[in-house]
């Protein structure tokens, strides 16, 4: 299964965050105070690897707690829809599940710790939106005969995928004190901090197949004998030692050796699978009460404690460990949750953290939290979904990274100006890195040609020499602006990419009449590519069938689907304005942006399915016109 979207209602300080659309990496980006935290808790609690326990005192809203704590059950405070994979929809077809591919079922968790189901896809399915943790007796509707509801329910119920939750408290600390981590593993009333360094421990010490104990009790062997006299009294301590005193500590210290080094090799070559930016070299180091981690790479080949080293090793190890030994089995599956990732690292590494963030999405879900401009791919702005306080103060979120009102009528600021910034980065990376900006009018141009330069460098149609980028300049007039500040580099201007509608052409006119009089050719308009079409836009390159069923599961108020009124030898754009209109209701602001995220999802996950050899060509013919 596919995580797709998800809810959370009354849960601490959310009365109801609205459906929040998760891709395989999700940001959600606000400012301290926003409630993101609350947003990834609900989460790991729905289905937790490990720990995750749900606590009414804590989770439950303070304002309802008096009401909703008798009742736990009755209060649901997480909804997760999801896409079923292959194996899904046979589990489901077996049970007489009419399912098919694209078909989603939705998830749900009360307070009471039990499960629920509802098939939007399928509305004659029974037991619908029915909470029995112990799935033992199957519903019935009456004057019909039962279904193995209870049965499938469980059946998914078993293939939920597993949440992994992580945040810097975490982190290991300076020096294991082993006595206290002994103590720490046998207490349940930690606090927050305490409680995730105990747990990072706790899967360092399953890495050696050790108890915190056992580790401590082999630390302790010092070849030093502590003896007393007759009375009970302690008289120093002695080296004289028996033989078979000296042959038992011989024992443990051999012992101890042997698998402190077997764990630091495995530490090490399992970590190096993980983390590229270095040749990393950890020896685990257990001495009397402490325990301690030695590292050492190729530029730095003398060991030195991890809590010397930066701030980024220390937070991937830590992450590493709770992720891989923590998750066991369920991690190859599992959607992971980190708290403010990279908060106390350099902007650079920030940079190279979400590198990281796009290599392990190939196999693994993420979402994280974050109020840094360093952390959002600019390029990925379809990633990111924006955190605020709403008119009511309870934590919402939305994809429309546009500014929005928030609690008592004030502008959330705050997650506006990440985004805004992570796009001045990437103009600013134009001018300083030598990357080639290709200035475009909107962010769903930006997204569309973020996903064709991607396919085309994969098929080998393409090998620019500099990054392509593309700063969209917030409307065709503003075009301008933008490559005003980007000429400032060297003094040579951006090429500009245009739609070659009304508004598109008259920007062309004035470009070239003023700012580009003298380098007309490096403004592209799109209908140069195209030999049958006239007033194109960015939307007219993309696979026409691609375009419609995106759009047609996006906008469902239609009686008549635009598949069925779409003509190809008109520019899509118009049409589909028209077709809203026929049908009788408005598109939604933001609705091209929203459109693109849908079908650059889709393409990037699949592009076979969808671009033919005409498309690739007409393609390469742009870049080629942009390079």
């Amino acid at each position: 299964m596919k995580l797709m979207q998800f809810r959370v209602k009354n849960f601490r300080s959310i009365t109801d965050s609205g459906w929040i659309d998760v891709s395989d990496v999700t940001a959600l980006i606000g400012e301290n105070e926003a409630g993101k935290t609350n947003l990834l808790l609900p989460l790991w609690k729905f289905n937790p690897t490990a720990s995750g326990e749900i606590s009414l005192l804590d989770d439950m809203p303070r304002s309802r707690y008096a009401e909703m704590r008798n009742e736990p059950g009755s209060h649901r405070f997480i909804y997760c829809k999801f896409e079923m994979d292959e194996s899904d929809i046979e589990i489901a077809n077996s049970y007489g599940v009419e399912a098919k591919k694209g078909s989603t079922i939705i998830a749900q968790r009360n307070f009471a710790g039990q499960y629920g189901f509802e098939f939007p896809d399928f509305p004659d399915v029974l037991f619908t939106d029915t909470f029995n943790p112990a799935l033992e007796k199957p519903a019935e509707t009456e004057g019909e005969e039962p279904k193995k509801g209870p049965s499938l329910w469980d059946r998914f119920r078993s293939r939920l995928p597993h949440f992994v939750y992580y945040s810097n408290y975490g982190n290991l600390d300076d020096q294991i004190y082993l006595p206290h981590v002994v103590d720490n593993m046998e207490r349940d009333d930690l606090g927050a901090r305490e409680a995730a360094k105990t747990r990072t421990l706790k899967v360092l010490f399953d890495l050696v197949s050790l108890s915190a104990e056992e580790m401590l009790e082999l630390a302790r062997s010092t070849g030093v004998v502590e003896r007393v006299n007759q009375q009970g009294q302690k008289v120093g301590n002695v080296t004289n030692k028996t033989d078979d005193e000296i042959k038992e500590d011989d024992k443990k210290l051999r012992e101890r050796l042997a698998l402190l080094q077997s764990a630091s090799s495995k530490l090490t070559r399992s970590f190096s699978d993980w983390w590229k930016q270095g040749n990393y070299r950890f020896r685990l180091v257990a001495d009397g009460n402490y325990f301690r981690i030695l590292v050492a790479d190729n530029r730095r080949p003398e060991e030195i404690e991890l809590e010397n080293r930066s701030a980024g090793l220390q937070w991937f190890l830590s992450f590493f460990l709770v992720f891989t030994y923590e998750s066991e089995d369920a991690h190859e599956d599992a959607i992971v949750l980190l708290d403010e990732p990279g908060h106390s690292l350099h902007p650079l590494a920030q940079r190279d953290l979400t590198t990281f963030f796009n290599n392990l999405a190939k196999t693994n879900q993420l979402i994280f939290t974050t109020h840094s401009p360093f952390m959002i791919d600019a390029d990925r702005l379809d990633r990111v979904r924006k955190v605020f306080v709403g008119e009511g103060g309870s934590t919402e979120a939305s994809s429309d990274l546009g500014v929005s009102k928030g609690a008592k009528g004030l502008k959330d600021k705050g997650a506006t100006y990440a985004v805004h910034s992570a796009l001045n980065l990437t103009v600013a990376e134009s001018l300083l890195l030598g990357c080639q900006p290709i200035i475009v009018e909107g962010p769903s141009d930006q997204h569309y040609l973020t996903a064709i330069k991607s396919i085309l460098i994969a098929n080998k149609k393409i090998a620019p020499k500099f990054e392509l980028v593309f700063p969209p300049s917030g409307g065709a007039k503003t075009a301008k602006i933008i490559a005003s500040i980007l000429s400032g580099r060297d003094d040579d201007l951006p090429k500009v990419l245009l739609d070659s509608d009304a508004a598109g052409k008259q920007a062309i006119k004035s470009l070239q009449g003023d700012l580009y009089s003298d380098d007309k050719d490096k403004i592209i308009e799109t209908d140069e590519v195209f030999s049958d079409l006239k007033g194109t836009e960015i939307e007219d390159l993309l696979p026409a069938g691609l375009m419609i069923q995106v759009l047609d599961r996006m906008e469902r108020r239609a009686e008549k689907e635009f598949e069925e009124v779409h003509d190809p030898k008109k520019p899509i754009i118009p049409q589909i304005k028209n077709w809203a209109e026929k049908e009788g209701f408005a598109m939604e602001p933001g609705w091209k942006v929203k459109l693109a995220l849908g079908v650059k999802d889709k393409l990037l996950a699949n592009a076979s399915r969808y671009v033919d050899d005409d498309d690739i060509k007409r393609w390469k013919e742009l870049f080629d016109k942009l390079l």
